[in-house]
């Protein structure tokens, strides 16, 4: 019974479709040059409405999980969250495949249980260490500069901008697309339907070390899952990070987690640089718990609750009681300015390091200002300041519009599913979904017939 319906209502999207398309074809003949290319860049760039977006971020202590759909505003719908514990990463490299793997198997067992969504694929994130940016830029004639700059042109130009001899080892991930410059010198962000006779496309070759690359594929084979695409932390964090004049700005985004630090350098809507340093908040953590010779645990707890980065901020240096000292039988009297002091030790080491990778790049100079996000640093307070005085960079935590928002454990994970979901030139971005059951096709089926035929 459910067979039959399920053909019949198939049989008409498919008659409505060609009709659809049919009246987007004549609708494109009958209008003029200009709206007819509105049009046609409308018809290019507005399917991934409906797509749904699996985001894997993998961290030094958890992975988590967005799903995201694009509704018809443009806008992300989050349709499920979850993390889960993981230690199978150590100082920036993949140490355990299995425990990773296992991890990743109770996200999508858990998420596919609150979706009844079957999950085949999902895109991942990509410390920065393993990644190489490339810039390169190519020249374009417009096949009809009469008509103007098409989306095929475009699309043509972002083919032959990865055309770059790539070096041993290292493979293409992604294509980030910078400037689109206009013969007549003009700068703009999308070129479809400009009357150009040719534009220049600048953008970043986004590479990739292989062996990292071999891992994840393992990593994911294990669970019986595709990968869509691997990007850079710090890629997918500028647009959720970054308040709107940070976007256009000379900044340097500085994602301190648990156990890694994420740098991203961004020279306005330029990604120029990225970079892991094997360092966080669980650092900070294990100074305390090896200092005063107590448990992780009560470590974890002091640093939140007296957590500051610099002794001199002292108000009252009271008294605090340890209770799990192991060589006081178990209690031990402490200053707090003691624990501040180690704390305010390793984080000017992380800032340290920071300063002396920048500055070796190069690049230094080229920062107006640094971002602080991530959990392992951001909860401690005047942590800016301590970087500033290191960086000799004005510092400040991140006030992006949606930061405070999206709750901390998720906020890499749906910042990838923002950032894949923005793609300008992408006709699909979805990941590989299918349904539990045939109830749940039958109903999205007469959704899909109700959004043709009544939206």
């Amino acid at each position: 019974m459910f067979h039959k319906y399920y053909t019949i209502i198939t049989k008409i999207l498919q008659i409505y479709w060609l009709f659809f398309q049919n009246v987007i074809f004549f609708r494109h003949q009958k209008t003029d040059d200009k709206q007819s290319l509105g049009d046609a860049k409308l018809e290019e760039w507005t399917l991934a409405i409906g797509d749904i977006i699996v985001g894997i971020d993998i961290g030094t202590s958890k992975v988590s999980l967005v799903i995201g759909e694009v509704n018809n505003f443009n806008q992300i719908e989050v349709i499920c969250t979850t993390t889960h514990k993981c230690n199978g990463i150590r100082k920036g490299k993949i140490v355990d495949e299995n425990e990773i793997a296992s991890s990743i198997h109770h996200l999508i067992k858990d998420a596919e249980s609150e979706t009844d969504l079957k999950i085949n694929s999902a895109y991942v994130t990509i410390p920065g260490k393993y990644v190489t940016i490339v810039k390169n830029s190519v020249v374009k004639e417009a096949k009809d500069k009469y008509a103007g700059i098409s989306a095929k042109d475009v699309v043509s130009s972002i083919m032959q901008v990865k055309d770059i001899d790539i070096p041993e080892g290292k493979q293409i991930i992604d294509i980030v697309e910078n400037q689109f410059v206009l013969e007549n010198g003009r700068t703009v962000s999308d070129p479809v339907g400009n009357l150009s006779g040719s534009f220049t496309l600048k953008a970043e070759v986004i590479l990739a070390d292989r062996e990292y690359m071999k891992q994840i594929a393992s990593i994911f084979r294990k669970v019986d899952l595709d990968i869509d695409g691997l990007v850079p932390i710090t890629l997918a964090q500028r647009s959720l990070a970054l308040d709107a004049n940070e976007l256009n700005d000379n900044v340097m985004l500085l994602d301190i987690g648990a156990g890694n630090t994420e740098i991203g350098v961004f020279d306005g809507q330029s990604f120029v640089y990225t970079n892991t340093i094997p360092l966080g908040g669980d650092n900070i953590t294990n100074d305390i718990a090896l200092v005063l010779n107590i448990s992780e645990e009560e470590a974890e707890r002091l640093k939140k609750q007296y957590g500051l980065a610099l002794k001199s901020f002292i108000d009252n240096d009271n008294e605090i009681l340890l209770t799990t000292c192991k060589d006081e039988n178990g209690k031990k009297v402490i200053k707090s300015s003691q624990l501040i002091e180690i704390m305010e030790a390793r984080i000017e080491e992380i800032f340290t390091i920071i300063n002396k990778d920048i500055t070796a790049q190069g690049i230094k100079s080229k920062i107006n200002n640094v971002i602080l996000t991530g959990q392992g640093i951001t909860n401690i307070n005047k942590s800016d300041v301590a970087g500033k005085i290191t960086l000799n960079i004005p510092v400040k935590i991140a006030t992006g519009r949606l930061i405070s928002v999206v709750r901390p454990e998720y906020r890499t994970a749906y910042a990838l599913v923002r950032y894949v979901a923005s793609r300008p030139f992408a006709k699909t971005v979805g990941s590989s979904i299918d349904t539990n059951s045939n109830e749940s096709i039958l109903k999205n089926i007469i959704e899909k017939i109700k959004e043709f035929f009544y939206s």
